[in-house]
């Protein structure tokens, strides 16, 4: 009976998504079938992999990128590939399955780097790999891919469980500090305003003037805590604003607990409009401190620290509720590898459920000196996976309490005014959760990590492309 799902992907390039994938499907119940020798660095096992993909196999999924054709040429596969996939493709017609090869694209490649690629089934994952996967398990659950009823049936889960995860887990009675993603916003003004424009052009033209306090836009809008910021435009312009079309005075209680309306602003309207100027102030936030920022993929921005805003590269700061009360120092910039440096980054998301707060997520940028950062997004998204491989939960907590220490002006604060009478005021700390769980985490630094000899080949590689250029 076909029930396995066997993972086709070119190592070592590919071997981490590979493992990722394996792993979350194995925990979803299905039976995964994939090359853990190769993973290991050992040889292919040609019989078993023949047997499995013409016995096995209810449907064969490629890790498709440049990395599975020779020296990245489209049209010339690796020879291990080329043969996975040529017997995928004749099992495929002969047993008359449909849609049995699926291709996860996980580097937006053109779509035709081998004859036929085109034809097939491709999942994007290059942009975020949870939607990759969401429309993966919607097109396994469509086709009624079967899966074991005990997980432990599986050879790879029984393979993760035992030689690439580490052992320990989640321990009853261990009483926990957790640090939560949420920046709280204690309180806000009660109004804000929105401005509505004749045109976005108008609007876009109004925005782009330097205003004493932070100021929101999306199409034609502008949102301010403001009421005075017009007028102060006005007053420099000394020409009346002919092409204000609206002005809207709203409750931010209201915004945050919801009401019903069926004439313009609307509660989304409302929503999104008060979001769009928190994310702003955010940004004025991060910029009055000097940070740089970059475009991530979903279009927000990352902001990070550099050599002339963060002195020796390091923050001190102190754990909320700590019992020693010992000051700690943390590093946000380092040195990478001869590539440059890298980064400690955060983006934000205005939350309003269950808490008024930023969101925060972290990230890592790679720059060439310490300022602007790469360009190649194809290559900060490999070295940023590989890199992040070497930081548990210790050192990503650590690297988010400094940053947010980091961010306090001369006086110790983090402050910004959101109009005349009102100033945001921000602790340096998260929102925090004690739980009556907790989990002992290993100290090697070598732990998950069966992947350490190809790194480090790697590594060699790209010192002598640098020291040869």
């Amino acid at each position: 009976m076909r029930e396995t799902i066997f993972i086709s992907h070119a190592t070592p390039e590919q071997s981490d998504f590979a493992i990722w994938l394996a792993s979350r499907l194995s925990s979803l119940g299905y039976d995964i079938w994939i090359d853990k020798n190769a993973l290991l660095g050992g040889e292919k096992f040609w019989e078993k992999i023949d047997h499995v993909i013409r016995n096995n196999a209810a449907k064969f999924i490629l890790v498709y990128s440049k990395n599975i054709c020779v020296n990245q040429n489209p049209g010339c596969l690796k020879d291990g590939i080329s043969k996975e996939y040529s017997l995928a493709e004749s099992i495929s017609k002969q047993s008359s399955l449909k849609d049995f090869i699926i291709l996860l694209n996980i580097d937006n490649s053109t779509y035709n780097l081998f004859i036929g690629a085109d034809r097939l089934i491709q999942i994007p994952f290059y942009d975020n790999w949870a939607e990759g996967l969401r429309q993966l398990l919607k097109k396994l659950d469509k086709d009624n891919t079967p899966k074991i009823v005990n997980n432990k049936a599986s050879e790879f889960a029984d393979w993760f469980e035992n030689k690439y995860i580490t052992k320990g887990g989640v321990v009853a009675g261990k009483r926990e500090l957790y640090f939560s993603t949420f920046w709280p916003i204690s309180a806000l003004p009660k109004i804000f305003y929105m401005y509505q424009f004749e045109s976005e052009a108008n609007a876009r033209s109004i925005y782009n003037e330097e205003f004493t306090y932070p100021v929101g836009k999306i199409s034609n809008i502008l949102s301010s805590f403001s009421s005075e910021f017009l007028r102060q435009l006005q007053d420099e312009r000394r020409e009346p604003m002919a092409e204000l079309k609206g002005r809207f005075e709203i409750e931010v209680s209201k915004v945050l607990t919801g009401f019903e309306s069926t004439d313009f602003p609307s509660h989304w309207d409302c929503t999104n409009h008060l979001k769009a100027l928190l994310s702003r102030v955010f940004h004025l936030l991060m910029k009055k401190r000097g940070m740089f920022w970059y475009e991530l993929a979903n279009k927000k921005q990352a902001y990070y620290f550099t050599p002339a805003n963060l002195h020796g590269n390091k923050v001190t700061f102190e754990y909320v509720f700590g019992t020693k009360k010992q000051n700690k120092k943390k590093t946000l910039i380092g040195k990478y590898l001869s590539l440059g440096k890298w980064h400690y980054a955060v983006s934000c998301r205005p939350e309003f459920t269950p808490f008024l707060a930023f969101s925060l997520k972290s990230h890592l940028i790679f720059t060439e000196s310490g300022f602007a950062a790469w360009q190649d997004k194809d290559k900060m998204h490999t070295h940023r996976r590989k890199k992040g491989k070497r930081f548990f939960n210790k050192e990503w907590r650590d690297m988010y309490l400094a940053f947010l220490n980091g961010i306090k002006d001369k006086e110790g604060e983090i402050k910004i005014p959101l109009n005349s009478d009102f100033i945001l005021k921000m602790e340096p700390t998260p929102m925090c959760f004690w739980s009556d769980f907790g989990y002992y985490e290993p100290k090697s630094k070598d732990r998950q990590d069966v992947l350490n000899q190809y790194e480090e080949e790697m590594e060699e590689e790209e010192g002598e492309l640098i020291s040869g250029q």
